[in-house]
């Protein structure tokens, strides 16, 4: 389908000051899609209240207007620059609430303003709780026993008919603002009323708690054909019941078998066909780790936090993709940028992994709750590129700047024995897979820890992360930096070596001397990289 002519002049909508769950990962996606639209011809007209920005520079767009992001500003900008088409889906919950602000005014209608990339009502049907719950239920996806409440009194009445803990989700908020697990009355009381106040048509959904499960991720495109792929699945390393943008996610899943992967994938382009979105979106599901049971939990009908994530981890350039459908493209016409040779229309297929760990803000707000649930509290990420989990794993953890090296440089020995629930998981972030006997409720098996006897002389505490595959495809191990600080200091050399006599989860690390040392660890062999290499 070619370009819509009729588009000539697009108002794109910012993201506003730099706030949790809302930040440079905008930023990044706006300045994508006004490169993409000013590539087509047409005039971009850009609002945005952050000066700090790299889209508010006189080459993102042809006029930039830093401006509050009020209803209106924007009609006194619609009313000066005349745009034809508004594009809201790129300026994260403040791009979305304007524009559902400015529809049901009829502002838009009464100026011949049209919305491109995604429409009034779908934007309803996903941000607005009953009307997102009505739809999954129309199309059989299953959602979590909830109610809708518009009251505090509401909100009691049908929790003592589900039972507590229950989870509480405001209609039209980001990063989980106003919501969180509730376990008693007084704590419902606080997080309903909170939650009332900052949702912007005052409704909060009140859903049965089902922390614990699996949380994944499926990042979406559709065109206006209703052509339909799936960019990249993410896996929550932490449960349901920890937002995700506080938690450990890997790219992609390392724990769904196939079944499960091809279940959720179809659900995902079941939900994006239903709701009628064109561009990119974000589900979210929960999925029970005994069995094929899943829900979903909500769908972001925009670019978002994850879908720059995805977007850096796949090399899809997802917001310039939806900046293109936006103006009539399909994906079998937009061609991709990274090959030169195939079209959006081809989904991503990565042969490497992806780990992003948050930044948690604990050290600077000392006085702050240190619980992590529902509502996001991290202030940024760091994101690491592997051939394999335990190699992106541990690049992300010396991203962190934290002054640690790998998991063995944390102490642990307070927590021994200990269990770590969700809420706790602030003060220990990394502890799903720290050396010791700390376990973290809830996570899968592949990332628990455990003891390894390495050999009559030597015990280190490892984790069950370690293939001889990860070797195989390397070249490299893993060993704890600080044994090997302490070889390195005195002299030895090591190299990598498999042999048929161990164990399949560990690796040989051979001496200069032949004596060999059965080794699993967490850090890689970048120290050995001026090593000889074994005749």
């Amino acid at each position: 389908m070619p370009r819509n002519k009729d588009i000539k002049k697009v108002l794109v909508i910012g993201s506003g000051p730099i706030i949790i769950g809302q930040a440079a990962e905008f930023d990044y996606a706006g300045t994508q899609a006004c490169r993409s639209l000013k590539e087509e011809g047409l005039e971009v007209v850009l609002l945005n209240s952050n000066p700090a920005t790299i889209m508010t520079d006189k080459d993102i767009a042809d006029r930039v207007y830093i401006e509050p992001l009020t209803v209106e500003v924007v009609e006194q900008l619609i009313l000066k620059e005349k745009p034809d088409s508004v594009l809201p889906t790129l300026g994260g919950q403040a791009g979305l609430n304007l524009a559902m602000e400015l529809d049901e005014k009829g502002f838009l209608k009464e100026h011949n303003v049209r919305l491109i990339g995604t429409t009034a009502q779908t934007i309803k049907k996903a941000e607005d709780r009953q009307e997102f719950k009505d739809t999954m239920e129309k199309i059989g996806e299953p959602v979590a026993a909830s109610k809708v409440v518009t009251t505090v009194e509401d909100g009691l009445a049908f929790t003592n008919t589900i039972g507590y803990p229950v989870v509480l989700r405001p209609a039209y908020t980001l990063g989980g603002s106003g919501g969180g697990i509730a376990h008693n009355e007084y704590e419902l009381r606080e997080i309903l009323e909170n939650g009332l106040r900052l949702s912007r048509v005052g409704e909060v959904l009140v859903e049965r708690c089902i922390a614990g499960w699996k949380e994944i991720e499926y990042e979406v495109m559709r065109d206006s054909a209703g052509n339909c792929i799936t960019v990249c699945n993410m896996e929550n390393i932490d449960p349901v019941g920890v937002h995700t943008g506080d938690s450990i996610v890997v790219a992609p899943s390392q724990t769904l078998g196939d079944k499960e992967y091809q279940m959720l994938r179809t659900s995902a382009l079941n939900i994006i066909t239903e709701l009628g979105i064109t561009g990119g979106c974000n589900v979210q599901y929960a999925l029970k780790p005994d069995s094929f049971e899943y829900c979903v939990i909500e769908v972001n009908p925009r670019v978002s936090r994850s879908s720059a994530l995805a977007s850096k981890a796949t090399g899809y350039p997802i917001a310039k993709v939806a900046a293109k459908i936006a103006l009539g493209y399909t994906l079998d016409e937009i061609p991709n940028a990274i090959t030169g040779k195939t079209y959006a229309s081809f989904e991503p297929m990565l042969d490497y992994c992806v780990v992003k760990i948050p930044r948690l803000p604990f050290d600077k707000f000392i006085t702050a709750k240190r619980t992590l649930t529902t509502q996001m509290k991290a202030t940024g990420e760091v994101m690491s590129i592997c051939h394999n989990f335990e190699g992106a794993l541990m690049k992300a953890i010396r991203s962190l700047e934290q002054h640690v090296d790998c998991l063995m440089s944390y102490d642990f020995s307070e927590l021994s024995g200990h269990s770590v629930t969700p809420p706790e998981l602030a003060d220990y972030p990394l502890i799903c897979m720290e050396p010791g006997t700390v376990t973290r409720q809830y996570l899968d098996d592949f990332f628990l820890p455990y003891h390894l006897t390495i050999s009559p002389d030597i015990e280190l505490a490892t984790t069950d992360l370690i293939t001889p595959m990860a070797v195989n495809n390397l070249g490299v191990g893993f060993v704890p930096r600080p044994f090997a600080e302490s070889a390195l200091k005195e002299g030895k050399v090591f190299e990598i070596e498999l042999t048929e006599s161990i164990p399949e989860r560990e690796i040989c690390v051979i001496s200069r001397t032949d004596t060999p040392i059965s080794l699993a660890g967490n850090a890689f062999l970048h120290l050995f990289s001026e090593c000889p290499q074994k005749e």
